[in-house]
């Protein structure tokens, strides 16, 4: 018999997100971010990024939280690792610059386990959530973690 771990969601109302400047995408276009990418690949090999998966309540129903890119575009909160960055830490740091708000008090990240992995086999834009067999060396990696709990706490501001 197979249990599935519980998973707590929030209203999204119990969040405070921090609001940022927008950031203008690197390129201009998608051809330009994937010739980049091959570029920073030579360099430095496979790219890790990584994702947190956030579930929240939103009128009585889960939803995964989702950032906005420009007008259509949507995605996961995280991102690129620095080169041998330990992925906790690096989603941590990422949570952090991505939805945290612009103050001296730093979030309790609690990053559950690792529910997926994707892979970019070549400079395309297609990922998979396998790798597969016949490439021997992907460009992409980039896990996917539940993010169980997000706590700051205001108790020295009373």
């Amino acid at each position: 018999m197979v249990t599935s771990p519980l998973v707590n969601t929030y209203p999204l109302a119990s969040y405070t997100f921090g609001t940022k400047e927008p950031k203008m995408e690197k390129d201009t276009s998608v051809a330009d971010r994937l010739a980049r990418m091959k570029v920073n690949y030579m360099k430095e090999g496979m790219r890790t990024s990584v994702d947190g998966i956030l579930l929240v309540q939103e009128h009585n129903h889960p939803h995964i939280l989702l950032l906005q890119i420009g007008n259509t575009f949507c995605k996961l909160p995280g991102g690129r690792l620095k080169p041998g960055e330990n992925e906790i830490e690096g989603l941590k740091r990422k949570l952090s610059s991505k939805l945290a708000a612009n103050s001296s008090l730093q979030p309790d990240w609690q990053i559950g386990e690792c529910v997926a992995i994707w892979w970019r086999p070549n400079f395309e834009t297609t990922m998979y959530p396998y790798c597969p067999p016949h490439i021997t060396k992907p460009k992409v990696r980039s896990p996917k973690h539940i993010i169980t709990c997000y706590l700051v706490s205001y108790s020295h501001l009373t």
